[in-house]
């Protein structure tokens, strides 16, 4: 039984249907079809969902989960393919400082098998670098601003294809047609998400995949667990069960942490870490206006809103600022696209407080063309001190980080981003969201930590080949219960985390299959459709 369908999920799914086992998906969001994604503003409205303690909006299914937080908000993606359908695709190692770092079990530094698991998440998600990003008007503006730091910006690894491919699951995808609407799910059906690559290599080896069903808890059962589980949108619905000799907790790391605190609440026993060491990842996402350069930040979709230049994969260029002497200083700052349906939203967050001079221009003339086309947008991935704590209310996962506005991580970033602005003519604008339910508080949308990893349960909730801690002996593990996804990251990593996510999950899968005496291949598979449904 594998919980969830984001990269840890996908990857358990494809490796254990691949080595002959039984596997059963279950995915709390729905299945979108490449071009099914929302193009205009109302198909984005009801993809939205915000949850907030008691407080929640929009179907439980929506594709956007917005979690606010009294201290930090989080954007988590909600669908077959988990998060990988919404990110901005970028597929970059940590800088090995990061392992270094005694938070993480000897045994993943030592015995060789992350490296594997990176070298097959690059073999299944490709990332590659657009041969031609110097020539996009973003990738120009970028490299404007990074006069500020001396350094040029370098193409971005993406897990794009930028030509027609059948991909190692066997899926045909065209090539990538720089539209820019990476972020809110690919309608071309060129990106690498895991519902185009792990997951149709699991069906194809026998796996069945059900979308729309949100499990409360698991319980230990004789010979294995007994999941708990509802229609996701059904009120007061009767819970069902189905028991599995083996789990794989995949659900994110908001989803499969809140999973376990429930579980522990009806009895499970399970490490006092749980829900502890939670990281931002050092995220910032700012903007820039006013330079006399135009950007082409805004996606135009697919078929396209509007004719121009093209516009790129999400990000195409990143400015790498790495600090020789202390990691948690080193910083990557990358140019973003904002989807082609937040376009007619845009003039209102940027009109406020008389951010656009001319703004009439911008309702007139569109983002394309007026002020807005000179909007920069900034993804930034650095390193935070991982001290949120993830806890239960009203049983939904909350974020308690009192004081996490104060990190250093958030100086420093500002400083790097108003020094990059200030090279190109722009302000700086932080927070364009202070006058919505989204505030001035900091967000992420990447999510770290709450089942950290431990050489032991007093440091972690699961150990290296992430089996959880019973809670019964130092390193007494519960069998057949493993988490794979985010949540198993004890720190912030400074990248971009789906290859880290990707790659720890390769790793333990081939722990498991050692551990199980199973064998598995990791060989491309043949052409197939692309759009077959996966449910």
């Amino acid at each position: 039984m594998v919980i969830g369908s984001g990269y840890g999920g996908g990857v358990a799914a494809s490796r254990l249907s691949r080595a002959g086992q039984s596997v059963c998906v279950i995915e709390k969001g729905k299945e979108f079809l490449t071009g099914s994604f929302p193009s205009r503003l109302p198909e984005l409205r009801r993809e939205l969902q915000l949850n907030g303690g008691k407080m929640r909006s929009g179907s439980r299914t929506g594709l956007f989960d917005f979690r606010l937080g009294a201290d930090i908000h989080v954007l988590v993606g909600c669908g077959l393919g988990g998060g990988s359908l919404i990110n901005a695709g970028v597929a970059l190692e940590p800088d090995s400082r990061v392992f270094a770092d005694p938070a993480w079990p000897d045994e993943v530094r030592a015995d060789g098998l992350l490296e594997l698991g990176f070298k097959r998440a690059a073999a299944m998600l490709r990332p590659s670098r657009y041969g031609r990003a110097a020539e996009l008007t973003k990738y120009r503006a970028l490299a404007a601003a990074s006069a500020a730091f001396g350094v040029p910006p370098v193409a971005a690894p993406v897990v794009v294809s930028f030509e027609d491919i059948v991909n190692p699951a066997g899926v045909a995808q065209p090539a990538c047609t720089l539209c820019g609407d990476c972020c809110s799910g690919c309608n071309v059906g060129a990106k690498n998400t895991v519902a185009m690559t792990y997951l149709p290599d699991a069906k194809a080896h026998g796996a069945d995949i059900f979308t729309e069903l949100s499990v409360s808890h698991l319980a230990k059962e004789e010979g294995g667990w007994r999941v708990y589980f509802a229609p996701s949108d059904a009120k007061d619905a009767q819970a069902s069960f189905v028991d599995a000799a083996t789990v794989v907790l995949a659900a994110g790391t908001l989803g499969s942490t809140e999973i376990l605190l429930r579980s522990r609440e009806r009895g499970l026993e399970l490490s006092d870490r749980l829900g502890e060491g939670f990281s931002a990842n050092g995220d910032i996402i700012a903007f820039a206006l006013g330079g006399t350069e135009r950007v082409n930040g805004v996606g135009v979709g697919f078929p396209s809103k509007f004719v121009g230049d093209a516009i790129g994969a999400c990000v195409a260029g990143q400015i790498e600022l790495p600090d020789a002497s202390d990691l948690d200083r080193s910083m990557i700052l990358q140019e973003g696209v904002l989807p082609s349906a937040l376009a007619p939203l845009l003039p209102v967050f940027f009109i406020a407080g008389g951010r656009i001079l001319g703004a009439a221009q911008s309702l007139i003339k569109g983002v394309y063309q007026g002020p807005l086309s000179h909007l920069y947008t900034f993804f930034v991935v650095s390193h935070d001190e991982a001290a949120g704590r993830i806890s239960l209310d009203n049983g939904s996962a909350q974020i308690h980080w009192p004081g996490v506005g104060a990190e250093p991580v958030y100086a420093r970033v500002d400083a790097a981003l108003t020094k990059a602005v200030e090279a190109v003519g722009a302000r700086y604008i932080k927070s364009p969201l202070a006058a919505t339910n989204m505030g001035t508080k900091p967000a992420t949308a990447h999510p770290l930590g709450g089942c950290g990893m431990g050489q032991d349960a007093g440091e972690g909730v699961v150990n290296h080949k992430c089996q959880v801690f019973d809670g019964k002996g130092q390193e007494s593990t519960h069998s057949g219960l493993y988490v794979c996804d985010g949540s198993v990251i004890p720190r912030s990593i400074g990248v971009n985390p789906l290859l880290t996510i990707t790659a720890l999950a390769e790793r333990a899968m081939v722990h498991l299959a050692r551990d199980h005496n199973l064998g598995f291949d990791a060989n491309p598979r043949v052409r197939r459709e692309a759009d077959r449904a996966l449910t």
